[in-house]
């Protein structure tokens, strides 16, 4: 019998692993991306103190989109996350994709939080 290892553990393996070499500071915090089945999530946090700084998701009620789980959506939170952190005087963040391939949602948030003024 075949014993096969879920898509989310491996996932994890892999943030866990790209997370020993990002940092996030308070001059450059680092900006993570959350991607479940029905939303996607983005924060923006100083793990100096371990604070996180600002957030957005599809749930917000600034988001207009009725699924919040297409490219759309994403796009809708990059800009909303990079207004936001930009409110908070922070221009530039290190880009955390969670262990997510930079394909899709994740690559349309993140193309959507450069045009809106962030620098990553």
């Amino acid at each position: 019998m075949i014993n096969k290892i879920s898509r989310n553990v491996n996932r994890q393996k892999r943030h866990l692993r790209i997370r020993q070499t990002l940092k996030g500071t308070a001059e450059k915090p680092r900006l993570n991306v959350f991607r479940s089945n029905k939303q996607i999530y983005a924060q923006v946090i100083d793990d100096n103190t371990g604070r996180t700084l600002c957030s957005a998701s599809s749930l917000d009620k600034e988001v207009n989109t009725k699924n919040g789980s297409n490219v759309a959506a994403a796009t809708e939170v990059g800009t909303l996350i990079a207004k936001r952190a930009l409110k908070l005087k922070i221009e530039a963040v290190v880009f955390d994709r969670g262990g997510y391939l930079y394909h899709g949602r994740v690559k349309a948030l993140a193309d959507a939080a450069r045009a809106a003024g962030l620098k990553f």
